[in-house]
């Protein structure tokens, strides 16, 4: 059972960041929704390149290949966080904007404003 922490974590943190995502109306609450489904699948993608034992592919002399972990999900998840970072930069000066033009950040007024 403990081998299966981090999908359950992988499933909490998708699912609490689509609902954050779908069920709230405060701009703020849904950008660290996307972080939490951010952080989600960053973790599926490194526990999928998980290898009991394993060790970092940057040794040379390794006594087999079979040992070391693999590199490109650990690579991918680098190339995620950059992103992450900027998108959520981005989205956080759109909700600075919005709450400077219309006065509030909440969705559902927002979209009334809208007109």
């Amino acid at each position: 059972m403990l081998w299966n922490i981090p999908y359950i974590a992988v499933v909490a943190l998708i699912v609490l960041g689509l609902y954050a995502c779908m069920f709230k109306s405060n701009l703020v609450k849904i950008i660290i929704g996307t972080s939490l489904l951010e952080a989600g699948a960053n973790l599926f993608l490194i526990t999928l390149g998980y290898r009991k034992g394993g060790i970092a592919p940057i040794f040379t002399n390794a006594p087999s290949t079979e040992s070391m972990v693999l590199p490109v999900p650990q690579a991918l998840v680098l190339t995620s966080i950059v992103i992450g970072l900027a998108v959520t930069a981005l989205l956080l000066s759109i909700v600075v904007m919005i709450y400077r033009h219309y006065g509030t950040i909440d969705a559902k007024k927002v979209r009334r404003l809208r007109g």
